[in-house]
């Protein structure tokens, strides 16, 4: 009896050794399940011009709506840490773009942020949402903004993450090391330059073990260069056509989220976005880099939260 009371012990963590050594896809593949549970986000997909597009949908339907929209080279799980935090308030739709995640791959679509925009409307009125609140992170955050001055009357608030698609005061360091056109920090060489990579994207990385790396990484390896066209056909769109003068144009009541030791998108961006957009209201996170939905997702929805609750 003892001796079953003991298999049935450690059982699990014999279980999380096999996974971790053997099968290290499933055991990437439960973390992601397990997360999403936590949140209470379901994986559905909708059919947009002749395109399947991926979604996470999380809360209760009768509730105000919250369209999260992911940034370069992520995809909707980057919402899924947040979600835990909105789900009881707010029902949350998260989308893979084109181009990322499990939404089609096609090399020869238009990736600039006019087109990815005027794609993320057509997927709002496809699944019908009424004028939801819309959010975005880093590119995603660009599309937010372009969202918002084009269909200005089809979106109630407009919430930013680090987005791009602004100039700021200064260079980040993003901007410095793409300066020269033939290098893109932010898609991978190896796998041994993933380090590299988290540690542009979040302040404090966190410690991935050498057996997850293939499998959490094994997208971007994939499809590295498509990422690294798609990178320079917005990179070159922000260096060209950036939306500081577009800014008054903005109607929707907006809330700007950064993080302080952002290397992708400078924090200076921050007061040209405050005093661009009338009424806007601003947070900087002092210990967060560029995700801070996923560095610190509690003060983040508790930002997003009290932003919404006021309007």
């Amino acid at each position: 009896m003892i001796k079953f009371l003991l298999i049935l012990l450690f059982a699990p963590l014999i279980a999380l050794v096999l996974m971790y050594f053997v099968f290290p896809g499933r055991l990437v593949a439960s973390g992601r399940w397990l997360l999403r549970k936590r949140g209470g986000t379901v994986q559905k997909s909708v059919v947009v011009e002749g395109r399947a597009w991926p979604y996470l949908e999380g809360g209760d339907p009768a509730k105000p709506t919250l369209l999260l929209v992911h940034g370069f080279s992520g995809d909707k799980d980057n919402w899924s840490f947040l979600a835990p935090y909105l789900t009881r308030d707010y029902h949350i739709i998260a989308p893979d773009l084109p181009g990322f995640g499990e939404n089609e791959r096609n090399p020869d679509l238009a990736y600039d942020i006019t087109a990815q925009t005027a794609r993320l409307k057509a997927f709002v009125d496809a699944l019908r949402l009424d004028r939801p609140h819309v959010a975005g992170n880093s590119m995603g955050g660009w599309i937010a903004l372009r969202y918002a001055l084009d269909y200005p009357g089809a979106l109630a608030s407009l919430i930013l993450l680090n987005n791009a698609g602004i100039n700021g005061e200064h260079e980040s360091d993003l901007q410095k090391q793409a300066a020269n056109l033939d290098y893109n920090p932010l898609v991978l060489a190896n796998l041994e330059d993933a380090d590299r990579l988290v540690a542009m994207v979040v302040h404090k990385p966190p410690h991935i073990p050498s057996r997850l790396k293939p499998v959490i990484y094994a997208d971007g390896l994939k499809y590295r260069d498509q990422l690294d066209a798609i990178f320079w056909v917005i990179a070159n769109e922000g260096r060209d056509h950036p939306l500081n003068d577009r800014l008054g144009d903005v109607k929707a009541p907006t809330l700007i989220l950064w993080g302080r030791h952002d290397r992708l998108l400078d924090v200076s961006c921050v007061p040209v976005l405050e005093f661009g957009i009338a009424g806007s209201r601003s947070h900087i996170f002092e210990h967060v880099g560029h995700v801070p939905m996923v560095e610190d997702p509690k003060a983040t929805a508790d930002v997003m939260k009290g932003f919404l609750a006021k309007l």
